[in-house]
C-alpha cells in the first residue's frame, strides 16, 4: 500500500472512532475509546485496504484504456464478492469477538441481515469511488499522452513535409544547370535562350515551394514552359501531348509535380528523330495522368530517386489518396491525384485531435453519469433501509425502491459499458449475411 493511502486510512480511522465513541458510547473510559478505536481501524483498513488492492490489481491486469467494457464487468463482480466476504468478516470480528454481542451461530442465523447489507452498501460507495478515481485519472492520464502524441506526428510530419519540399530546389538547380551545360557545347544560342526561360521557370520554383498545393492550372503552365526548354535541347526526339479538362483546372495538386516526372522522362528514356519520346498529360477520373512510351535507356550510374519518391511522400503527407504508378512492356504511366480542396498538414492532424478529445469528453459524461447514479444508490438506499427499520420496523417497503433502482442502474451500466452490444451487432450481420445470400 502506498504510504499516502496509510495515511489517508489512519485518519479515517480517528475520525470514525472519534465520531462513535462521543455519539454512540455510554460509558466514556480509556478501554471503551481504544476498542473503538481498534473496530474503526479493522473496518477502515480492512474494507479500504482490500477496495485498494482491488483496484490496483485490476488496473495492472485489465487497464481502463485497453478493455473498458471487460474491466467494467470484472469490477462490479470482483467489488460484490470481495465487499461481501469483507464485510461479513469485519462484522463478525467486531460483534462475536470484540463486543462479545453475539455468538457464531446467531451471527450467521439472520439476526445481522440488516447491518451487514447497510455495512455493505457503505463498503460499495468507497469501491465505486475508489474505481471512478482510477479511471478518471488512467483517461486523464492517456489523454494528456494522446494529445503529446498528436502534436508530435503533425509536427514530424510538418517537418516531413518542409524536409521533402527543400530537396527542390537544389535538385531543380542541378538538372537544370547540366541540361545548358550540354547546350553550352551543341548550341551556344540555344543556351542563351535556355538561360532566359530558366530565370523565368526558376522563378516559379521559388514562388511555390513553400506551398503544400497549387492549382493544375499553374502547374500546366509552368510545365508546359518547362516543355519548351526540354523541346529547345532535344527538338523533334521529344513530343509533348496536353489534354487536360478545363474543370480540372481550379483543383489542385503538389507542386512541381509535373516538372520532376517530365524529368523523370527524359531521364530514363532515349529520345531519337526516328523513335521520338512521347509524353502525355491528360486527365482521367479525378487524376492528373503522366504517360510516356517505353524506351528505357541503360544507366550508367545508379538514379537518386528523388523525383517519384518525393512527390509519393509529400502526397502521403497531405491526402489519404494514393500516387498510381502503372508500367508495361509499351508505356510507363503515373497518376496524381487531383484534390479539390487544400488540406493542412497541421490542421488535419489538430481536427482529429479534437474529434478524439470530443469523444473521450462525451465518453467521460456518460461514465460520471454512471458513477454518479451508482453512489447516490449507495447513499439513498442505505438511508432509507435505516429510515424503515427505525419508523417501521415490521413493514420492510425498502425492498422496492432498492429493487427498483437496482434494476435501473444495471442497465444504466449495461448501456454505458456496452455490455450485450457485440451480441447485437453479431446477429445484424448474421440477418444481413442471410438476406444477401438469399438474394444471389
Amino acid at each position: 500500500m502506498k504510504r499516502k493511502n496509510f495515511i489517508t486510512l489512519c485518519w479515517v480511522s480517528l475520525a470514525t472512532s472519534m465520531f462513535f465513541f462521543f455519539v454512540f458510547t455510554d460509558e466514556k473510559n480509556l478501554e471503551n475509546f481504544m476498542l473503538t478505536i481498534a473496530i474503526s481501524s479493522m473496518y477502515s483498513f480492512v474494507l479500504g485496504a482490500g477496495n485498494w488492492l482491488i483496484n490496483d490489481f485490476l488496473n495492472k491486469k485489465f487497464p481502463w484504456s485497453e478493455a473498458t467494457t471487460k474491466r467494467a464487468v470484472i469490477s462490479i463482480i470482483s467489488i460484490l464478492l470481495a465487499n461481501i466476504i469483507l464485510v461479513y468478516f469485519c462484522n463478525y470480528m467486531n460483534f462475536v469477538v470484540f463486543q462479545k454481542s453475539a455468538t457464531t451461530e446467531e451471527y450467521f442465523t439472520g439476526k445481522y441481515n440488516y447491518i451487514n447489507w447497510f455495512t455493505i452498501n457503505i463498503a460499495l460507495l468507497i469501491s465505486a469511488f475508489l474505481h471512478a478515481k482510477g479511471f478518471m485519472e488512467e483517461l486523464k492520464k492517456n489523454s494528456k499522452k494522446e494529445v503529446v502524441e498528436q502534436k508530435l506526428i503533425a509536427k514530424s510530419a510538418n517537418a516531413q513535409f518542409e524536409s521533402l519540399k527543400n530537396q527542390l530546389d537544389p535538385h531543380f538547380l542541378f538538372n537544370s544547370l547540366n541540361v545548358l551545360s550540354s547546350l553550352i557545347d551543341e548550341n551556344p544560342r540555344q543556351a542563351q535562350k535556355f538561360t532566359a526561360s530558366m530565370s523565368k521557370i526558376y522563378r516559379y520554383v521559388l514562388e511555390q515551394k513553400d506551398k503544400e498545393l497549387v492549382t493544375v492550372e499553374d502547374e500546366l503552365e509552368f510545365a508546359k514552359t518547362y516543355c519548351e526548354l526540354l523541346k529547345t535541347r532535344f527538338e523533334d526526339s521529344v513530343d509533348f501531348v496536353f489534354d487536360v479538362k478545363k474543370e480540372d483546372y481550379r483543383r489542385f495538386v503538389v507542386p512541381l509535380s509535373l516538372q520532376l516526372l517530365l524529368e523523370n522522362c527524359i531521364k530514363h528514356n532515349f529520345a531519337t528523330s526516328s523513335k521520338p519520346l512521347i509524353i502525355k498529360i491528360y486527365s482521367e477520373n479525378d487524376t492528373l495522368c503522366i504517360e510516356n512510351n517505353l524506351q528505357v535507356r541503360e544507366q550508367i550510374k545508379e538514379s537518386s530517386g528523388i523525383g517519384l519518391s518525393n512527390i509519393v511522400q509529400r502526397y502521403s503527407l497531405l491526402t489519404k489518396k494514393n500516387v498510381f504508378i502503372e508500367k508495361s512492356e509499351d508505356y510507363f504511366k503515373v497518376k496524381l491525384p487531383v484534390l479539390s480542396a487544400k488540406p493542412n498538414v497541421v490542421s488535419e492532424k489538430i481536427n482529429d485531435e479534437d474529434k478524439a478529445y470530443e469523444r473521450a469528453q462525451k465518453r467521460v459524461k456518460e461514465l460520471k453519469s454512471f458513477y454518479g447514479n451508482l453512489i447516490s444508490y449507495c447513499i439513498v438506499i442505505p438511508f432509507l433501509i435505516i429510515l424503515n427499520l427505525i419508523t417501521s420496523p415490521r413493514e420492510l417497503w425498502f425492498y422496492w425502491p432498492m429493487l427498483g433502482w437496482g434494476i435501473g442502474l444495471v442497465a444504466h451500466g449495461a448501456s454505458v459499458f456496452a455490455i450485450g452490444k457485440g451480441w447485437e451487432e453479431k446477429k445484424i450481420r448474421e440477418i444481413l449475411e442471410k438476406q444477401n445470400n438469399h438474394k444471389y
